[in-house]
């Protein structure tokens, strides 16, 4: 990913610490509210602690001093002090609620808008830019990427509110007397310094942790998906090791990142009780010089002690800036991506006739310098079944895709009843236009759920839908019938069976243009045979395309297109082709070879008359 290029390239200093800042800005301008709610949690309770500093002051000049030194009376002393204790951690109560309240939603509520951001403009990406990914990747910049990206969020309220407790700190120390606050501000100085140069290591090594996360997510993908595969090559052992390989890698980069990390807050943890140590030895010789009383140096110590945490929530929001930034470099590479499909603003017919489909000069190729398709012609008129038929790796796939517009063509137009394709506004070609792979994908759902796919289709459509798809038959035999769960990708049920139901929820939307690539591949002829027939005798307003191997669906078609290298060859009856095009004889001929050896018969000669 473009992430990896730039986790290359040195950063400094100065660099991260803007990056983290602009990430931040962004977030915030996400949901303000928020952000400013956490912050105001976040002074009030910085202010609970610089109160709770006077208050300890004030009680040891008035209450413990008098009372155990010059032994005065404790009456009317101990109330006032209790009141004020009370009083003061009431207000810091209520500055942490606010705090964690809203800091919570400001990062919970950030993450869910970056895995939205993400999938909305995935989904506007052209299928060349999928073809460049992998999954495993991907996945892991939607959960890991997302979710740690905004791990700033979380201390970065207390962080804000902390920075203004020591600012604050500082100035009271320094008005207490000008030496202690010198030598407090140097010491804070000191710490902010050290835990930003630390921040700067996180993130070179986060970086590398971050790509290392999606390499293991992507085998973890590879694993699962091909569990099938597999087990069937006995190949367990090595899948085992390549995932814990990438474990291991990943698990050396982040003991780096915790070793990095340890090193560091050593030397930060340290710095606080050091500086506590020289103040009151500092202190001590200035009550001596009577510059300052035994409560100021209670009230200074007393406020050191209570600034431990908030330093080191400084320090986490420069480290979490540092990681999180490192994270969103991944997430942004896949924001920033502009292989956007272009569209128009078309809106689609909702005619009950057959659309017609005509390609003109189109020329198409996955990779530059090797064409798929080349100065392609094809006209095709309405309402008519077409059978694309050609050789192994011809275009069949490719120009299937070209006329649903999943690929656009580098040059050339694609019409559908005279409309450029591209000239649709987005989601409403495929209200005219339907596709459907020979790889059928089904979601976790029923079999209705499946067939409906968000759409409001009555029970009457998706029952009728199944009937012409052949899949009602084995939907009546299951548990529940239509409302039967299938499991993720339709595991419960067969290759076929998974086809014909991709098949009815591409009927349930009454195309007017119904493309079947090698659609029903792994059924029976026998029903391949009776579907294309119940598409026929349908009520169905669809011009209906079929890239199609068997004999028996390529008769059944009122005309074929022969593709061969790219390029149509001939266009018209089957029994014309058989007569007047060798290469589409011999490729016929070729299929009942093979369709006999399946059958483990003889090879039954081409017919040329009755397959019209």
């Amino acid at each position: 990913m473009a992430s990896e290029s730039a986790a290359a390239q040195p950063e400094t200093l100065s660099a991260v610490l803007r990056g983290g800042i602009r990430l931040v800005v962004r977030f915030v301008r996400w949901h303000p509210a928020a952000f400013w709610l956490a912050v105001g949690g976040a002074a009030l309770f910085a202010g609970a602690i610089v109160a709770s500093a006077v208050v300890i002051g004030i009680i040891a000049d008035t209450l413990i001093i008098p009372v155990l030194n010059e032994g005065e009376s404790i009456d009317g002393r101990i109330w006032p002090a209790m009141a004020a204790v009370v009083g003061v951690s009431i207000w810091k109560a209520l500055g942490i609620t606010l705090r964690r309240v809203a800091a919570s939603y400001l990062q919970f509520r950030t993450q869910a808008d970056v895995r939205q951001r993400l999938i909305e403009h995935q989904m506007e990406l052209e299928l060349a830019w999928y073809s460049r990914q992998t999954t495993g990747d991907l996945l892991a910049v939607s959960e890991t990427d997302a979710r740690m990206a905004t791990f700033v969020l979380a201390p970065l309220p207390y962080g804000t509110g902390a920075s203004l407790l020591l600012i604050g700190s500082a100035a009271m120390i320094a008005w207490i007397d000008p030496l202690l606050g010198l030598i407090a501000l140097v010491a804070l100085a000191s710490i902010v310094l050290i835990d930003a140069r630390g921040s700067w290591s996180m993130f070179v090594a986060f970086q590398e942790v971050q790509r290392r996360r999606g390499v293991v997510s992507s085998v973890a993908h590879e694993s699962f998906d091909g569990a099938l595969t597999v087990k069937a090559l006995g190949r367990e052992d090595y899948e085992t090791n390549r995932m814990r390989l990438a474990s291991e890698d990943l698990r050396d980069g982040l003991i780096g990142v915790g070793r990095l990390w340890g090193n560091y807050r050593a030397i930060v943890e340290s710095l606080p009780a050091i500086t506590t140590l020289v103040l009151i030895i500092v202190g001590v010789a200035r009550i001596d010089a009577e510059a300052i009383t035994a409560g100021d140096v209670v009230t200074i110590a007393y406020l050191l002690s209570l600034l431990t945490v908030p330093v080191r929530l400084v320090g986490f929001v420069l480290w979490e800036m540092a990681a999180s930034q490192a994270a969103w470099r991944r997430v942004d590479a896949v924001l920033t991506v502009e292989d956007f499909v272009s569209h128009g603003e078309l809106e689609a017919r909702r005619e009950a006739t057959g659309a017609a489909i005509d390609g003109e000069r189109v020329d198409f190729a996955y990779e530059a310098a090797e064409p798929i398709l080349r100065d392609l012609e094809l006209d095709i008129p309405a309402s008519r079944i077409v059978a694309v038929v050609g050789p192994t790796a011809s275009g069949k796939s490719t120009l299937a895709m070209l006329l649903a517009r999943l690929w656009d063509p580098q040059n050339g137009r694609i019409r559908l009843d005279g409309r450029d394709l591209k000239d649709f506004a987005r989601s409403q070609l495929p209200g005219e236009v339907a596709y459907v792979a020979q790889e059928a994908f089904l979601f976790d759902d029923t079999v209705a759920g499946n067939i409906r796919l968000g759409m409001p289709l009555t029970t009457e459509e998706i029952e009728s839908a199944a009937r012409i798809a052949g899949a009602d038959g084995f939907i009546g035999e299951l548990d529940n019938g239509y409302e039967t769960r299938i499991g993720e990708r339709g595991i419960s049920l067969s290759g076929g069976q998974r086809q014909r139901i991709a098949l009815a929820r591409a009927i349930a939307r009454k195309p007017r243009l119904l493309i079947m690539d090698d659609a029903t591949s792994a059924v029976d002829p026998s029903v391949e045979s009776r579907i294309l027939e119940a598409l026929r005798d349908a009520e169905l307003p669809s011009t209906v395309i079929v890239v199609a191997y068997r004999r028996s669906s390529i008769t059944l078609a009122d005309d074929v297109v022969y593709v061969d290298e790219g390029r149509i060859v001939a266009h018209g009856a089957h029994r014309d082709l058989m007569l007047e095009v060798p290469g589409y004889a011999r490729l016929l001929q070729a299929y009942e070879e093979d369709a006999a050896e399946r059958r483990g018969g003889a090879v039954r000669p081409p017919r040329l008359d009755t397959e019209s």
